[in-house]
C-alpha cells in the first residue's frame, strides 16, 4: 500500500466516522447529505474499497485476519463495558443495557449488540465481520460461474435493492435483522470494490456536470426527507441497525450512493491540504476505538456538566443514551472534546499493546 494511498484511506476513515459522531450529536458535517444516510454505507464501501482480490484463493487466511481484527478487539471491549455498565448502574440507579448472561455476551453482539447500550455503535463491527465473510464466498461463488464484472455488479446491485423491500416482508425477529442488514451492506462492500478496480482510475465521476447532476438529484431525494420523529418518519436518514427504513423502498440505497460520492469528493478536492494534518490522519488510524468509545466519553462530559452545574447524578438516568448537557450551547464542544479523546485513546492502547508484545518477546528468549 502505497503512502499516497494510505493517506486517502484515512482521510476517508476520518470523515466517516466523524460524521458518525456528528450524527450522535444531531448535526451533519456535510449539509443536504443527513449523517444517518450514509456513514454506515460509507464504511462497508471502504472495507470493499480495501478488499484484496487475493483473498478469494485464501478464504481461511482471510477469515483468520477478520476475527483477529475485527472480533477480537470487539469482545475486550465487550468485557471493559461489561465493568463500565456495572459501575455506572451503581452510580446512577440504571442499568445501561440488557441481563448480564452468556447468550447476552456473546450472542446478542451478532443481532444488534446492545448488550450494553454504551457500546451499541460497535454493531457495525460484527456486521461487518458477517458482511465480509459473506461477500468473500459470494464473489467467489460468482466467479466461478461466470467471471464477468458487470454480471457480478447486476448481482449484488439487485441483492443491495432487495434489502429494503424484504425489510417489509419478513418478521425483523434475529435472523430478519441479520439478512436485510448483510443484504444492504453487501453490495456497498462490492461498490467499494468495483470503484478502486473499474472506476476510479477509468473514469472521472468528479467533474462540474458530475457535480452539478449529484446536486440536483440530492435535491429531488430531498423530497422524501422528514425531521428524525416517530410521528413524521425518519426519510433520507434510514437505521440500519434495526433494518428500520419507514416508508422508504428505494430512497436509502440512492442516499447512500449519494453520500458516498459526496464523501469520496470531499476528499478528492480537500487531498492537498488534508493529507499534511497529522490529527485527521491519526482519526484515520483510530476509528475502531473512536466508534467503541465515543459514546462513553458524552456520557462522561455530560456526568461534568452536571456536576458543575449542581444537578444530581441520578437525573441523568431519566434520558436515553444519547442525551447531552443543554445541546443548542454545547454540542460542538462534546464533538471536538470527543473526537480528540477518543482518538489519543486509540493511539494510547496501540503503545500498550506494542510495549508488551516487545516486553514479551524479550522475555521469551
Amino acid at each position: 500500500m502505497n503512502d499516497a494511498f494510505s493517506v486517502k484511506v484515512n482521510l476517508l476513515k476520518a470523515l466517516a466516522i466523524t460524521i458518525v459522531v456528528s450524527g450522535h450529536l444531531e448535526f451533519s458535517l456535510l449539509g443536504m447529505f443527513t449523517p444517518y444516510s450514509f456513514q454506515i454505507a460509507l464504511f462497508f464501501f471502504i472495507s470493499g474499497y480495501l478488499f484484496k482480490e487475493k483473498y478469494i484463493d485464501e478464504v481461511s487466511n482471510y477469515i483468520k485476519r477478520r476475527v483477529k481484527t475485527l472480533l477480537v478487539p470487539y469482545f475486550g471491549y465487550n468485557v471493559f463495558y461489561l465493568f463500565v455498565t456495572i459501575f455506572i448502574a451503581r452510580v446512577s440507579g440504571t442499568f445501561w443495557g440488557k441481563t448480564v448472561s452468556l447468550k447476552n455476551f456473546f450472542i446478542t453482539p451478532f443481532i444488534n449488540s446492545h448488550q450494553f447500550d454504551l457500546i451499541g455503535p460497535l454493531w457495525f463491527v460484527t456486521q461487518l465481520f458477517i458482511t465480509l465473510i459473506a461477500f468473500l464466498f459470494l464473489l467467489k461463488t460468482l466467479r466461478s460461474i461466470k467471471d464477468n464484472n458487470l454480471f457480478h455488479l447486476a448481482v449484488f446491485t439487485i441483492i443491495g435493492m432487495s434489502a429494503v423491500p424484504i425489510s417489509k416482508l419478513i418478521v425483523m425477529d434475529s435472523i430478519g435483522l441479520i439478512l436485510v442488514r448483510t443484504l444492504f451492506s453487501i453490495f456497498f462492500v462490492y461498490i467499494g470494490f468495483y470503484y478502486r478496480h473499474f472506476i476510479e482510475d477509468k473514469i472521472d465521476i468528479f467533474t462540474p456536470k458530475w457535480f452539478g447532476s449529484i446536486i440536483i438529484f440530492q435535491s429531488i431525494l430531498w423530497l422524501f426527507n422528514r425531521d428524525f420523529t416517530p410521528q413524521q418518519g425518519i426519510g433520507l436518514s434510514y437505521v440500519l441497525v434495526w433494518a428500520r427504513f419507514d416508508n422508504q423502498l428505494i430512497v436509502p440505497i440512492l442516499t447512500a450512493l449519494t453520500g458516498i460520492w459526496a464523501a469520496l469528493f470531499v476528499i478528492k478536492i480537500g487531498f492537498n491540504y488534508l493529507k499534511d494534518i497529522k490529527f485527521i490522519n491519526l482519526i484515520g488510524r483510530n476509528t475502531y476505538h473512536i466508534m467503541a468509545n465515543h459514546l462513553l466519553i458524552m456520557f462522561i462530559i455530560t456526568a461534568i456538566m452536571m456536576k458543575i452545574n449542581g444537578i444530581p447524578f441520578e437525573q441523568r438516568a431519566q434520558h436515553d443514551i444519547y442525551w447531552i448537557y443543554e445541546p443548542l450551547q454545547t454540542t460542538y464542544l462534546y464533538f471536538i472534546i470527543t473526537i480528540t479523546v477518543t482518538t489519543f485513546i486509540g493511539e494510547g492502547l496501540k503503545q500498550i499493546k506494542k510495549f508488551l508484545l516487545n516486553f514479551f518477546a524479550i522475555h521469551k528468549k
